[in-house]
């Protein structure tokens, strides 16, 4: 019958009449910029991850370079962050004048570790960029140790948990979410957060957010507009209640993956040890990989490869990661791939995706 990469459509179902009721408050409301339901899923999602504050912004991509900012990174600084990754946490970097530093990743986790961290740590480095990288989670207390701050990229992993039992969101200086449609808690268009316990860093995000004002009549610094609108904020609070029930449905897919034999077909997605991932995406490794993508394509399996080009090693990146040399990172691009994942995976339709992968020989 076929199973679809990502099924978006039945976990809202349930929720269809109160989404449109938060559509309807908002166009009753006449309140569309920074009204009552940022502040309020500000607040929520905040609470939800365990930081003290919320800054609500466009797009997660913002999110990141006006939490560097808010973070004190500038020109003659460097980021340190993973190759293997969406495009924009690298793309965020230059904008705050800073220099994107590439680092290695675990070839089992996906994630940066404390040693591919350390390796390229220099007097300069203003800070790291770990990601969650398809919802696992990065050893952020780890890195902190080694003396520089931490800002989590957690657009994949809401609804995870750190082995402390913690959420990303609250484990670094600041995190940053993308809510677009396809991630585990999806606004009905772009929009992000970012989240923290720095009061000043928060304050910071906020005038940055604001065209580098907090009035609108005296401007501080060259700041951006990038704001949540009303809108999406009000769509995802109706969602944020149902987030770890979604969560819970990721893990309890993988599980299914794990029980089917999946791990005696391919290289399974291996957890940070003490870590509970809300799986995004669940990318297995196989060294054929065009066979595995050619057997999913024949029995109707989504699938996709995210990151065949590494990011250090796009045009755009050349000057900052040409020379530079990821083995782990070129190994995970040659091989991964993403199969199915959603919070409604059936075992059902986990013994056909499975199926299919065994017939790649």
């Amino acid at each position: 019958m076929g199973v679809a990469l990502f099924d978006t459509s039945t976990p809202l179902i349930a929720l269809r009449e109160e989404l449109r009721g938060a559509i309807e408050r908002v166009l009753d409301s006449e309140r569309y910029i920074l009204g009552p339901e940022v502040s309020a899923f500000e607040r929520e999602f905040a609470a939800y991850c365990g930081a003290e504050h919320g800054v609500g912004v466009a797009n997660g991509t913002d999110a990141i370079t006006i939490a560097l900012r808010a973070m004190g990174v500038g020109p003659g600084d460097e980021v340190v962050v993973p190759s293997f990754t969406f495009y924009a946490s690298a793309e965020a970097i230059p904008p705050t004048g800073a220099t994107p530093v590439f680092c290695d990743i675990d070839p089992e986790t996906y994630c940066v570790s404390t040693e591919t961290v350390r390796a390229v740590l220099t007097p300069r480095t203003k800070a790291v960029i770990a990601v969650h990288l398809f919802g696992n989670v990065a050893p952020v207390a780890e890195i902190q140790a080694l003396g520089v701050a931490v800002l989590e990229d957690a657009a994949q992993a809401a609804g995870s948990l750190a082995p402390d039992g913690r959420r990303p969101g609250a484990l670094g200086t600041a995190a940053t979410f993308s809510f677009f449609p396809s991630k585990n808690l999806g606004a009905f268009g772009d929009g992000g957060m970012i989240t923290t316990s720095d009061e000043l860093l928060a304050e910071r995000a906020r005038t940055l957010r604001f065209h580098g004002s907090h009035d609108k009549i005296t401007y501080e610094q060259v700041g951006y507009n990038s704001r949540l609108d009303e809108l999406q904020a009000a769509i995802l609070r109706v969602q944020l209640p149902h987030l770890d029930g979604w969560a819970d449905g990721r893990r309890q897919a993988g599980r299914h993956y794990k029980e089917a034999g999946l791990g005696e077909l391919v290289r399974l997605p291996r957890a940070l040890d003490g870590a509970s991932p809300a799986w995004h995406l669940y990318v297995v490794a196989h060294p054929e990989v065009k066979r595995l993508e050619g057997a999913l394509e024949d029995a109707g399996i989504g699938h996709k490869a995210y990151y065949r080009t590494p990011v250090h090693r796009q045009a755009a990146m050349r000057e900052w990661g040409g020379d530079v040399e990821l083995p782990a990172t070129e190994q995970a691009a040659r091989m991964h791939l993403a199969i199915p994942m959603s919070p409604v995976l059936s075992r059902e339709q986990v013994d056909e995706v499975v199926a299919a992968v065994a017939s790649a020989g």
